[in-house]
């Protein structure tokens, strides 16, 4: 049964966002300096918010779910777990979350992920993602609140550099989704899930995928340009944007769509992961 409530949480969703996390607290570090406590109790009171998020979304995304291949086997979609106690568990995991932050980051970051809860769960879960073609759109500001609670939790306060970061973290959600949605299209007609790809088609979605990935590159060289990072970031950064763009402007059909968003889906996971490492290895003083 612990087994059981460990998967409705989406470990995998949790750790792929506490990897951005460190993008944002190391950007903050580079000028605030390191505090290993500080990152500890940041990474934990963000997975702990994010768990919360995913439990409710696993509640309420049921029926969804029993019309989907890949979500079928989910606890809440099978009746395994019961509805009412899952949304008691995501209370539990909402308030520790949040307290984590307050008390041992400072009360910005905490109300920042609570407005990622907000969005994520009300505006995207319960509203956008059933109705409207935005719904990645409105997903993608949630998925950018890990990165910039990550800088608040060191530094307390927005600046350039915050926004830029959020900025670049929404543009790479745009692409990233797109393509789960594109290999995953069959699923998402059989849920009725008015996703771009859906509506509209893959080329057009291929059209839209392109300016994100070109937006995206330019928002993570601007972090140099300004002086926000160093050479280091730089030349990583060059080159997975690079890898990146190359792999999303490949020309796509009816018969290599499946193929080409999966390699765009994969590429976006190396990009993210390639700058929060840079990030943090600037840090390191003899680089």
């Amino acid at each position: 049964m612990i087994k059981g409530y460990i998967s409705i949480t989406k470990p995998g969703i949790i750790i792929g966002n506490l990897i951005s996390v460190l993008a944002g607290y190391f950007l903050a570090a580079k000028t605030e300096g390191l505090n290993g406590p500080l990152l500890i109790y940041t990474l934990l009171g963000v997975a702990l918010v994010i768990a919360s998020g995913c439990v409710i979304n696993n509640i309420f995304d049921r029926d969804i779910d029993q019309k989907m291949s890949r979500t079928q086997s989910r606890l809440l979609a099978k009746g395994a777990i019961n509805a009412d106690a899952a949304f008691v568990y995501a209370v539990v995991l909402l308030l520790s979350g949040t307290a984590v932050l307050y008390q041992k980051a400072n009360p910005l970051s905490a109300v920042v992920v609570l407005l990622g809860f907000v969005f994520y769960v009300f505006f995207y879960t319960m509203w956008y993602k059933r109705t409207s073609v935005y719904g990645t759109l409105v997903g993608s500001v949630s998925g950018a609140v890990p990165p910039l609670v990550g800088y608040l939790a060191v530094t307390n306060y927005i600046s350039l550099e915050a926004m830029l970061l959020f900025a670049m973290f929404c543009l790479w959600q745009m692409p990233h989704s797109y393509a789960i949605a594109m290999f995953r299209m069959q699923d998402y007609k059989n849920a009725e899930i008015p996703v771009l790809p859906v509506v509209e088609g893959i080329h057009k979605a291929r059209r839209h995928m392109m300016a994100y990935v070109a937006a995206f590159t330019v928002v993570a060289l601007a972090m140099f340009a300004l002086g926000f990072s160093g050479y280091e970031y730089l030349l990583v950064t060059s080159g997975v944007c690079l890898w990146w763009c190359i792999v999303t402007f490949r020309p796509l059909s009816e018969d290599t769509y499946v193929q080409w968003s999966k390699s765009v889906f994969k590429t976006s996971l190396f990009v993210v992961t390639g700058i929060s490492c840079v990030l943090g290895l600037e840090l390191i003083p003899f680089i």
